[in-house]
């Protein structure tokens, strides 16, 4: 087994309380929660939570990287999309989860070239240590934009313009059911004191229902159902004046996240570049995330009364966005500045990296149909 490496002392006693605060919530809940509470909890609990908590979270410091990180050519591309659709709407970009504030300087420094800034980039985030850091990379990188940035403590009563979120779905909190064959949801315990697995019968009407519909083949199988998900879609929906909904994440449609040899789901832990499997291994400190059931997503918008506008790979997303012509900007000649920011786009197209399992959605309402990051698509991904 790969040793993982020791958080220091202050991390440690953060992980330490936060294991006592979420063991009292247990203890005050007939001695169980469902996993949902548990990892909304682990990963937003007020000063102890995993996005709440000074904890590094992005880069090769942190515990993953993300396509902003990994790539300016990124935000570039989505910059692209967004001034297509800007000009038919209100002129807000709207972007939630904004982790370092690095998608955003890209997508305001390309919008600026091509002519199409917003009236304003608002950003909605959780984390207040992140949006210091979001603060600060603006301010360094784009003084003369951060003006037109402002911070959002809680959703505006109305959209009227584009919202885009990379990799937030995945991070909201799920549910968990095991069928026995019947459906029971899995939830968190104390046991010898350690956290532990505890199925109980299903109350909640609504997870009932998702999950007499997702029959398995096989009893034993266990898996993700993400009300959370179908709640925020349907939220944005009904705020949405005109606009655009962009959202990119790692996930598949319900054919595939349901399969058989899917067994046991796609929850999965990120500890320092580590996959843990293990979601109650040092809380406070590790990402836990899900995969995204993209069909899930799609009905909640469109029974919400949005237009499904398209749903297709990163890869072909940001090849239809025009990611190659940027690149066709660079100088080949000039091999110390050339192969890396080639080599960090490859990552982002690439089948075997994030091209394939990074998937692209768009929601509209009152906007065109038309969008050039899904005019084509791979027929393969159908949801």
């Amino acid at each position: 087994m790969t040793q993982l490496p020791a958080p220091d002392a202050a991390a440690l006693a953060v992980s330490q309380e936060l294991s006592r605060h979420i063991a009292a919530e247990i203890a005050a809940h007939d001695g169980w929660i469902p996993f949902s509470r548990y990892m909304e909890l682990a990963l937003y609990a007020p000063g102890l939570g995993y996005y709440s908590a000074g904890s590094r979270k992005f880069g090769a410091a942190g515990d993953f990287v993300t396509a902003p990180e990994l790539s300016p050519y990124f935000g570039r591309t989505l910059a692209r999309q967004l001034a297509e659709l800007l000009p038919q709407t209100g002129g807000t970009i709207y972007e939630f989860g904004a982790g370092t504030g690095r998608l955003a300087v890209d997508i305001l420094g390309e919008l600026e070239t091509l002519g199409q800034l917003p009236e304003r980039y608002a950003i909605i985030d959780l984390s207040a240590d992140l949006i210091e850091r979001q603060r600060q990379t603006i301010a360094d990188a784009l003084p003369h934009l951060a003006a037109r940035v402002e911070w959002l403590s809680e959703l505006p009563e109305q959209f009227d313009g584009i919202i885009i979120g990379n990799e937030v779905l995945d991070a909201m909190p799920c549910e968990l059911v095991h069928w026995t064959p019947a459906p029971l949801q899995r939830g968190v315990t104390v046991r010898d004191g350690a956290f532990a697995w505890e199925d109980r019968p299903i109350a909640d009407p609504q997870l009932a229902s998702v999950a007499a519909m997702l029959p398995p083949e096989a009893a034993g199988y266990l898996s993700e159902i993400s009300l959370a998900n179908r709640a925020f879609i349907a939220t944005l929906a009904s705020r949405l004046v005109c606009g655009a909904i962009l959202l990119i994440d790692y996930g598949f449609p319900e054919r595939e996240y349901y399969h058989p040899q899917r067994h046991m789901g796609t929850l999965i832990g990120h500890y320092r570049h580590h996959t843990v499997d293990d979601p109650f291994y040092l809380p406070g400190l590790m990402d836990i995330t899900t995969h995204v059931d993209f069909t899930a997503v799609a009905l909640a918008g469109t029974e919400a009364g949005l237009d499904l506008i398209g749903y297709t790979t990163q890869a072909q997303f940001l090849v239809n966005a025009g990611i190659t012509t940027l690149l066709q900007q660079l100088d080949p000649d000039d091999v110390a500045h050339y192969a890396p920011r080639v080599a960090a786009v490859q990552k982002l197209l690439s089948p075997n990296e994030m091209g394939e399992l990074f998937k692209v959605i768009g929601f509209g309402k009152g906007v065109s149909i038309d969008w050039i990051g899904l005019t084509e698509g791979d027929r393969c991904h159908t949801l």
